[in-house]
């Protein structure tokens, strides 16, 4: 794998070195949802998403926390996650994408749970 970080050496495989495209690079900050208010999503941590340049990345609102998998296509990442709701094991999906405004605007999923719209902005 050559210069491959380990991030990158982890995600190789069939689908290749996933590379974060540099829109979506950093952190990003959770500032509307549809289900919650403020209070709630920033219960433990101000709510927010991140992204690495591996293809992974991680988020935490309310008491939920998880490691994602993305993959990107133009101004839309779709992505898998795992981690923890109030300490349970707990996973689930979503997707973003990077509008013409600058924010990241999509849906996450908890799996047989709840599911939210999203508007976050960069940090």
């Amino acid at each position: 794998m050559g210069g491959a970080t380990p991030g990158e050496m982890l995600h190789a495989g069939r689908r290749g070195v996933v590379k974060t495209p540099k829109k979506f690079l950093g952190k990003w900050r959770i500032v509307k949802t549809e289900v919650w208010g403020r209070d709630a999503r920033d219960l433990i941590v101000p709510a927010h998403l991140t992204f690495d340049a591996a293809g992974l990345g991680h988020f935490q609102m309310i008491a939920v926390e998880g490691e994602l998998d993305c993959r990107f296509e133009g101004d839309r990442v779709e992505f898998s996650w795992r981690g923890q709701d109030d300490r349970d094991p707990a996973s689930g999906r979503g997707w973003a994408e990077v509008t013409v405004k600058g924010t990241l605007e999509g849906r996450i999923f908890s799996h047989q749970a709840d599911d939210s719209g999203f508007v976050a902005k960069r940090e």
